[in-house]
């Protein structure tokens, strides 16, 4: 089974996909796409408040780029565990502030094609960011359109699609 959450920023998308991962009987590897900043505190609290929620059972993966790298390095162990991937959002800033900014569109059809070929659940959390404001500078339109294709992208390649607003699951596929 492959679970998409999508939700604004603070709409509780990581806590649902964790609540999601508890309930699994099997091992659980969460992948975590944020890099570590030095100078922003506020992320360093976030990755650190992520952190103290896991269970200590959990594997960690971190893939700030190499996404579908990532995912294929478990394709073949077993149990297969389930991936539960956090999040889009920061993986395609990664990308974007990448040097190597043409690498978005390998990175991203290696990651989809590793979803399609996964032969276990994966949860994969993004930000819906089409529903507010269009950003004023480019960087922030290329943001938030590339992200928008591959919401759209990952919607329609996953089993179920939900919507977090404020804590509260809306199904909107399966």
């Amino acid at each position: 089974m492959k679970t998409l959450i999508l939700g604004g920023v603070r709409s509780g998308k990581s806590v649902m996909a964790e609540q999601l991962a508890s309930a699994h009987t099997g091992p659980v590897v969460y992948v975590a796409t944020a890099e570590h900043w030095p100078d922003d505190d506020q992320m360093s609290s976030r990755i650190k408040r992520h952190q103290q929620r896991r269970p200590d059972h959990w594997a960690l993966c971190e893939a700030p780029i190499a996404l579908g790298q990532a995912v294929e390095t478990y394709r073949l162990q077993t149990p297969v565990p389930l991936l539960l991937v956090d999040c889009m959002s920061l993986w395609l800033t990664n990308l974007l502030l990448h040097p190597d900014t043409p690498r978005i569109e390998q990175e991203q059809t290696a990651f989809l094609s590793a979803i399609a070929d996964y032969p276990g659940d994966m949860i994969i959390v993004s930000n819906e960011v089409g529903l507010g404001t269009i950003g004023m500078d480019a960087l922030t339109r290329q943001f938030v359109d590339r992200l928008g294709t591959l919401n759209q992208s990952l919607a329609q390649c996953c089993d179920q699609v939900q919507l977090s607003v404020a804590g509260l699951a809306l199904k909107l596929k399966g």
